[in-house]
């Protein structure tokens, strides 16, 4: 079983397993959700309105980190790192349009070398070769796999086309179909399994990144929820550069955003997380049917979060905590023992942690940034350091996080440093680079600063990041002229494996809730064409 087909995976005979067959190596099933806020979720903050019953059940028996940090906050950079264990200052992932080289190993590649059919169901934001590793991709991604998102550092008071926009917000609301509900949909249909192997599944949802609809199934949910408002409001005139900068990006600086839509925005995000719950259940009811709950391998996490109108800010691109903080659990239950570990950690340790988990080592000759989180599962020696590096639009200079501890420290040259004790201020209020409280603050900054000089050359990172621009801006003028080849990933397709009859199995069995009951052809996604697509 590599897909979890939920039109053949009736519970099978105790004397054979058949399509569901117990293998001596744990399978992986790892479910990505898009922009999830961490400090939103329930198994978080036990105040949340956010109804997770299904996440919230897997976090009862499993690893919870409630300390994880993205590697970037924007959605290609931040895959690139959590697929390949290493910063974007290693592999070139400055923006959403930064290509990942085909030479650098993933997760896929270590675990498919140990004998694992590694299968990718849904959005992972490649550019240019689309595998990476995996055996097979069962659908094409929802974003374009091109250099057509390149950001600009040489003009940066432009402001591109394809940035994000006020109008998320504004239209915010229920919706009958979107182009996100149309692309999981496709990502939840499911195959039956092809070899005998372990299998590693990685099943990536769109949701709940914005745009802010969603079905009227969950919007109705929160129908009598008072949806609360940001915590934190941060008037224009006292935000950071960067924050304004952000604010600028997105075309909000001169919006002025009603209540009512921050308050639907906010509920619409609500009803995708529940959404995006109720297919984390689907996939967990399909292990338990076919007997493989306690001997599977099971992650929830996300590539970064959102800042959902916490300091006036929307979507990612920031290293507040709404933005750079993400759900990160591991459910193994013959292995882990469920408990909360609160030291900081880094979605790059994912790829050193499944390798070690399977037995196997990971090549010490080849760099890699993550870290094994063996030690914290078992309850010995932790290193409690996470590091960060973004590159992207919003910044006009390379912007690095060092978390440890309490503190977070945040620098780049084109912005005055930021420091937070988030024990004693878990709401950024206070930037202690600026107003030093005592003598501790000050030594910590001159730490900081000291590491983040030693660790970073910044004007190399910046002359990198301006050069890879530049050429890509000028590939994509070549490329766009004259006949147009997409790099979007074409999934193959048999149709002897998806008749009619399997579609319209998979579709009731599922009880989509779609009031057209349309059955469509899997292949839908693979046509759209690059305009189509949305923004990262």
């Amino acid at each position: 079983m590599y897909i979890l087909d939920s039109s053949r995976t009736q519970t099978p005979p105790s004397s054979s397993h058949s399509e569901c067959r117990k293998t001596k190596k744990p399978n992986i099933l790892f479910i990505l959700a898009d922009q999830v806020s961490a400090p939103l979720l329930r198994i978080h903050n036990g105040s949340s309105p956010i109804e997770t019953p299904n996440i919230d059940a897997l976090a009862a028996r499993s690893a919870v980190f409630s300390s994880a940090y993205c590697a970037s906050p924007l959605c290609a950079p931040a895959r690139s790192s959590l697929v390949t264990g290493q910063l974007p200052t290693q592999i070139a992932a400055w923006d959403n349009a930064s290509p990942l080289g085909c030479d650098v190993p993933t997760y896929a590649h270590y675990l498919r070398k140990e004998g694992y059919e590694t299968v990718l169901a849904g959005k992972m934001h490649f550019i240019g070769e689309q595998l990476h590793g995996f055996e097979e991709r069962l659908t094409t991604d929802i974003y374009p796999g091109d250099f057509g998102w390149a950001v600009n550092w040489d003009d940066p008071d432009r402001r591109l086309d394809w940035y994000h926009s006020a109008s998320s917000i504004l239209q915010a609301g229920p919706c009958v179909r979107s182009n996100q509900l149309d692309f999981d949909e496709e990502v939840m249909y499911t195959r039956r399994p092809t070899s005998s192997r372990p299998f590693c599944l990685t099943v990536s949802l769109t949701h709940p990144h914005d745009p802010y609809t969603i079905h009227k199934k969950y919007w109705d949910r929160y129908e009598r929820v008072d949806v609360p408002r940001p915590d934190v409001e941060i008037p224009k005139e006292k935000q950071d550069p960067h924050s304004e900068r952000l604010l600028r990006v997105c075309n909000l600086w001169n919006t002025n955003l009603p209540e009512e839509a921050v308050a639907r925005a906010r509920r619409a995000y609500f009803g995708a997380m529940s959404y995006v719950d109720d297919n984390v259940g689907k996939l967990l009811e399909i292990l338990k049917e076919c007997d493989m709950d306690e001997d599977t391998i099971v992650i929830f996490s996300s590539d970064h979060g959102d800042m959902l109108g916490e300091r006036g800010l929307w979507y990612k691109m920031s290293w507040f905590e709404a933005s750079a903080r993400i759900p990160f659990l591991i459910s193994y239950p013959q292995v882990i023992e469920p408990r909360i570990i609160k030291e900081s950690v880094s979605s790059m340790d994912l790829l050193p942690t499944l390798v070690e988990l399977i037995g196997a080592s990971v090549d010490q000759r080849l760099p890699l940034d993550g870290k094994s989180l063996l030690p914290y599962l078992y309850g010995s020696e932790k290193c409690n350091t996470v590091y960060g590096e973004y590159a992207g639009e919003g910044t006009v200079a390379p912007s690095m996080m060092i978390r440890r501890g309490p503190w977070k420290f945040i620098t780049c040259p084109a912005d005055p440093p930021q420091l937070f004790n988030l024990r004693e201020d878990p709401k950024e209020l206070v930037n202690l680079a600026l107003r030093p409280q005592n003598a501790t603050d000050k030594a910590i900054l001159a730490q900081f600063v000291t590491e983040a000089e030693e660790r970073w050359n910044f004007k190399k990172v910046h002359a990198e990041v301006l050069r890879s621009q530049r050429a890509r801006r000028l590939c994509w003028s070549a490329l766009t002229s004259g006949v147009f080849e997409s790099w979007d990933y074409q999934p193959r397709e048999d149709a002897r494996e998806n008749s009619w009859l399997d579609t319209y199995a998979i579709i009731f069995r599922w009880r989509l809730w779609s009031s057209a009951h349309v059955i469509r052809p899997s292949t839908a996604w693979a046509k759209k064409d690059h305009e189509g697509k949305q923004k990262g």
